[in-house]
């Protein structure tokens, strides 16, 4: 079996989940892929179906009945792929904001360097980011800012959805205690992660704002994001986080 697998939400991306399928399973690497899709009305879905017999025992899908949020899509993902032995959990958007060829470069990091996350970052190299209104950039830039700020963490592009963990990861952390659905959720997984002592590195990738389908971006969101990351630090004042070289033995 292979030990890599790439997690994608879904939400009405018919125009674009076809393309990104294949695309992935183009590349000079394996990895595996599971689609979760949250009933999307435009049949994604059934594009997957349809794909399944192709790339029998590479393509997976998991539906749901309705929008439940990206966070709960994610955790489904991670405990779907725990259950099976996958070693390197992916996710990423449908959308082809993240490049699927650097799914390779992110593998690497923990894989061959041994880095435990690995964040594909807009940020780390200044500001890697295409066809985003300057505004957006902004608000995407600083929400960082203000994310080390009051965490202290140390990642340039908290915010980023293109990310490799290793198993061990997410073992660590308590996926039923993960709270936040949006932005927070991406958040509070990658500082859940540096808590417990974690090595995690960002690779820089650029990223290009989606040219089919419509942005879930929404303001309900951005306002998890702005107060869950309060929430977040006041909670970790009163929560016990074992080391990693403790945490599974």
């Amino acid at each position: 079996m292979n030990n890599s697998i790439v997690v994608i939400p879904t939400y009405n991306e018919i125009e674009n989940i076809e393309a990104i399928i294949r695309d992935i399973f183009c590349l000079k690497q394996s990895f595996d892929v599971l689609i979760i899709d949250d009933g999307s009305p435009d049949g994604t879905a059934n594009v997957v179906k349809n794909l399944i017999a192709e790339f029998s025992g590479s393509l997976h899908l998991e539906e749901r009945k309705g929008k439940l949020g990206l966070g709960t899509a994610y955790i489904h993902g991670f405990k779907w792929a725990l259950q099976r032995g996958y070693e390197f959990i992916f996710e990423m958007d449908a959308d082809f904001s993240h490049p699927p060829v650097d799914l390779i470069r992110l593998y690497h990091a923990c894989a061959v360097e041994n880095h435990d996350v690995a964040i594909g970052s807009r940020y780390i190299t200044g500001v890697n980011v295409v066809n985003w209104p300057i505004n957006r950039v902004l608000m995407s830039y600083f929400a960082g800012y203000y994310v080390r700020l009051i965490t202290g963490m140390p990642v340039m592009d908290p915010t980023a959805g293109f990310i490799c963990y290793t198993s061990k990861v997410l073992k660590t952390i308590n996926l039923d205690e993960v709270r936040f659905i949006g932005y927070a959720f991406q958040i509070e997984m990658k500082f859940n992660a540096w808590k417990f002592g974690f090595d995690v590195v960002e690779v820089p990738i650029i990223f290009t704002d989606r040219t089919k389908g419509a942005s879930k971006m929404s303001r309900g969101i951005f306002k998890e994001a702005v107060l869950g990351v309060i929430s977040l630090k006041i909670n970790s004042l009163f929560k016990r986080y074992i080391p990693k070289h403790q945490a599974l033995k």
